[in-house]
């Protein structure tokens, strides 16, 4: 038999969860979607004339590093790291990074709570011998 007291438990648990960590998950969706996005956006490398591909450079990157040049200023490339640092938290300090790092966390939570509260869902329905359907329908 099931544990009504503990499901209601997970459920105001859950809820109140997202109310707080729903601010923070949405900035770091969509500032991970922005840093997907822009180099899309950018298309593909600029092309090298043949003599400047010829010449002998004057840096060479070591093999296990990946080195690229500075995106030239208007290149939507330029934004990609600071999309990062606000996608990371980086730019708010230690308490950005701590609250990123919850959020990451919550996601975590939220995914496997959420799953399992609709497996659950499943099986109530199951037991009562009803029709099994998604639960929007």
């Amino acid at each position: 038999m099931r544990n009504c007291k503990r499901d209601i438990f997970v459920r105001k648990f859950h809820r109140w969860i997202s109310v707080f960590f729903g601010v923070f998950l949405l900035w770091i969706a969509v500032t991970g979607t922005l840093s997907q996005i822009v180099p899309l956006l950018a298309g593909g490398e600029d092309k090298k004339p043949a003599a400047a591909a010829q010449a002998q450079p004057a840096f060479v990157c070591p093999p296990d590093y990946l080195c690229r040049p500075k995106p030239k200023p208007g290149d939507p490339r330029a934004v990609i790291g600071l999309l990062h640092h606000l996608h990371s938290g980086e730019s708010f300090g230690p308490a950005g990074v701590v609250i990123g790092t919850l959020s990451g966390f919550a996601m975590i939570f939220f995914s496997f709570s959420g799953l399992w509260l609709y497996i659950q869902m499943w099986r109530n329905r199951a037991e009562r011998k009803l029709t099994p359907r998604w639960f929007w329908k």
